[in-house]
């Protein structure tokens, strides 16, 4: 195994395909050749296809996708290891809805011929086309998924859930792959069932998108709602006045229509609320999932049967759930999945819905997790003009989520429900519910009788980990690799710092609000390139066991008018949703600079604007704190840095000779080192290296021994001279002094 230093590939035609590109001469110190397999290590261990690149020695160029199923930041160090692989047997996915419904178990197959993958790992549909794999036509894999998902398919992700057999497998054209819980290319005739993989038990396919009416005998009770109560008995309030009692609405100048949409994160329990409420005021449920329905071709009659079914008599709940796959937005969050609906089918549907709605006894309720990606037509008078959201669970809620869901679950006398309430912020009752499924897989590996055995803490411990929240996407996470600022060497005032504006205003607003003051809203990280400013983010949201929705500024940027601040409006209400939620602005220069001063057609300077209005806007952040870093804080607007906004500015200085010896030391501890080495010495003469520069020192001294011998067994002193004289040092003597100066002024 060799230790390299991971980089994002810049190439198109790498992105997400489960590629990484090695120089040659790694290849051949692993003994591999092109396209073998090999294992990457960084907070998880992934597997991936190894190629040849044009890159460094020290560096592996990987792909977006797989830099993520690694847990690594760009820049990260990884280890790169050859790689054990056998044929797949069976590969079972998750992912979107709109996946589930549109993409057969054969298209899946066509689609991830030839890729190598492992449990828990993000693939997408993107046919491994590179070195196409022996039975795989890639044209007609591309067609068969883009004419599946439209132009979605480019960038839907999905969830490897099962393998067989257990660890790393390549698929192949005999590989039996399909949707977990529903169906799969083993599957023939109408006979056939899938299985699911929790149990030996024969499941039913997946439900018709049209689904029938819910029998309220199975619905869950109002009472037992956690933390969606409230919510719940509003609703049924509503539909009592509806269904009950008209004419009172009629005699007070009101309407019996009632259509209600009910907004809330993605697992947060909206259909349950629903279907429960519609219970317990004696009504039919009917279903229509509004992605099913969006991506049949005969989607016009779909919907003209359900509300056949809702008007065909008695009191009924029509349940129209993700409204906004059916009813998108001009230009929605997802323009792929809005292209999918035709504006004629978007007109039809909300005007047999207003129809449906003329009928007594009828009420309307659509679900969403987008509210800005519904048409607005559909919150017009007499449709969907009430809005019911439903929030996150808090710490006591997902306590008690926790308690009810492992109510049946051996647990050992280690576990504390309140200690994983805590490290779970941004989850919904959909994540805990995969965390109990997680940890009860590792415990049944660990157990050695099937009689015996309990989930442990580290089981739950373990399962949180490795279960990403729904609020959050897997491109925007950032990565903690479990560290803390505990591991942080020196750099004492700047933790302090970081805790007193970051962590304090998110664990203790009790604090704040007795002291009748307000929290900090946001923090500026500035200082040198390579001196550690996102290895102390990553640290601090270890440290807080917060959600970090991490975003490059010029990520953000688009060229059409209205996107890019529909990007930064996205982001807060994605960070509200997850919240208690860190936002990092990673070289926020670049997405805020000083107004007037751009030559961009003022996307720049609307850019600004939306994010001064979520920083210190009229509805206030709760439970989120924005962090941005850059090494020019002076071209960041003014605005922007005002009391109320990024309103604490913390300078993180190059190394001293101290914490440089401490950051030889942490990179050192997997490298074996000659009794001859002195790190202590060597860090104080490294004067002017940042820290970056210092790991890099080490990197080099490492690849220095082995251009000496490959089977070299230490890194000896003469081998970190050589590297010193390799290696410069990167700090600018002009750009620090500049920082300084800044500092000084600042402080």
């Amino acid at each position: 195994m060799i230790t390299l230093v991971a980089r994002l590939a810049a190439s198109a035609a790498d992105a997400r395909r489960g590629v990484v590109r090695l120089h040659p001469e790694v290849l051949d110190a692993l003994g591999l050749r092109s396209w073998d397999a090999v294992t990457l290590t960084g907070a998880r261990v992934t597997t991936a296809l190894a190629a040849p690149g044009d890159g460094p020695p020290g560096q592996a160029t990987v792909d977006d996708v797989t830099l993520s199923n690694a847990g690594l930041a760009d820049g990260a160090g990884v280890v790169v290891a050859a790689a054990g692989v056998e044929p797949a047997r069976r590969v079972l996915l998750t992912g979107s809805r709109l996946a589930r419904a549109a993409v057969s178990p054969e298209t899946l197959r066509q689609a991830l011929i030839g890729k190598i993958v492992t449990r828990g790992d993000a693939v997408s549909l993107l046919p491994q086309d590179l070195e196409p794999a022996p039975g795989l036509d890639p044209v007609a894999a591309r067609r068969s998924v883009s004419g599946a998902l439209g132009g979605a398919w480019t960038t839907e992700l999905l969830t490897v859930a099962a393998v067989e057999p257990p660890g790393a497998v390549a698929v192949r054209p005999s590989s039996v792959v399909g949707w977990l819980d529903g169906s799969s290319t083993a599957d023939h005739g109408p006979a056939a069932r899938p299985v699911a993989v929790s149990g030996a038990a024969a499941r039913p396919a997946p439900p018709d998108p049209v689904a029938p009416a819910v029998d309220p005998a199975a619905a869950v009770a109002v009472a037992d709602l956690v933390g969606n109560t409230d919510a719940a008995r509003r609703l049924v309030e509503w539909l009592e006045l509806s269904l009950d009692r008209p004419d009172l609405l009629a005699r007070l100048g009101g309407s019996a229509r009632l259509g209600v949409l009910v907004s809330g994160p993605e697992g947060v329990g909206k259909a349950t609320l629903v279907r429960s409420v519609a219970a317990a005021v004696g009504a039919r449920c009917v279903e229509l999932d509004g992605p099913g329905v969006a991506a049949l071709a005969d989607a016009a009659q779909r919907v003209h049967d359900a509300l056949a079914d809702a008007r065909s008599g008695g009191r009924t709940v029509l349940l129209v759930t993700d409204v906004d796959a059916l009813l998108p937005a001009a230009r929605s969050d997802s323009g792929a999945r809005a292209g999918t609906v035709s504006p004629g089918l978007a007109t039809l549907v909300l005007d047999a819905l207003q129809a449906a709605l003329g009928e007594p006894g009828v009420v309307l309720v659509a679900t969403t997790s987008a509210p800005e990606a519904v048409d607005p037509r559909l919150r017009a008078p007499g449709l969907a003009d009430r809005e019911l959201g439903l929030a996150l669970p808090d710490t006591a809620t997902r306590a008690e989520l926790l308690r009810r869901l492992l109510a049946a679950v051996p647990l050992a006398g280690d576990v504390d429900l309140a200690e994983l309430a805590g490290r779970t912020p941004g989850f919904v009752v959909a994540d805990l519910a995969a965390v109990r499924r997680e940890a009860a897989v590792r415990a049944a590996l660990r157990a050695t009788d099937e009689r015996d055995g309990s989930v442990t803490r580290h089981d739950l411990l373990d399962a949180v980990a490795s279960v990403r929240p729904l609020s959050m996407s897997s491109s925007e996470t950032l990565q903690t690799g479990g560290i803390t600022l505990d591991e942080v060497g020196d750099m004492a005032e700047v933790k302090q710092a970081l805790t007193e504006a970051v962590l304090w205003p998110l664990r203790y607003p009790d604090s704040f609000a007795r002291l009748g003051v307000a929290a900090p809203r946001g923090v500026l990280v500035y200082g040198p390139p390579g001196c550690g400013k996102t290895f102390l983010l990553r640290a601090l949201a270890g440290t807080g066991q917060l959600n970090v929705l991490s975003v490059k500024g010029a990520e953000l940027l688009d060229k059409y008018v209205g996107e890019s601040e529909r990007a930064v409006r996205e982001l807060f209400r994605r960070a509200a949703d997850a919240a208690p939620a860190l936002v990092f602005l990673d070289e926020i220069d670049a997405l805020a600079p000083r107004r007037g001063q751009s030559a961009d057609s003022g996307v720049a300077d609307r850019v600004v604007a939306a994010l001064l209005t979520e920083l210190d806007g009229a509805e206030p952040l709760r439970d989120v704190v924005v962090v941005g870093a850059t090494n020019r804080p002076e071209l960041i607007d003014p605005a922007l840095l005002r009391p109320g906004r990024l309103e604490r500015l913390v300078y993180v200085p190059p190394p001293d000779g101290a914490a440089r010896a401490d950051i030889l030391r942490a990179a050192a501890r997997r490298t074996p080192l000659a009794g001859d080495v002195d790190l202590d010495a060597l860090g104080a003469e490294l004067e002017g290296y940042s820290a970056a520069d210092c790991a890099a020192v080490l990197r080099e001294a490492a690849l220095t021994a082995m251009r000496e011998s490959l089977d070299a067994a230490e890194v000896t002193a003469a081998h970190l001279a050589a590297a010193r004289a390799a290696v410069p040092p990167s700090l600018d003597p002009a750009q620090l002094a500049a920082l300084e100066a800044y500092a000084s002024r600042r402080a």
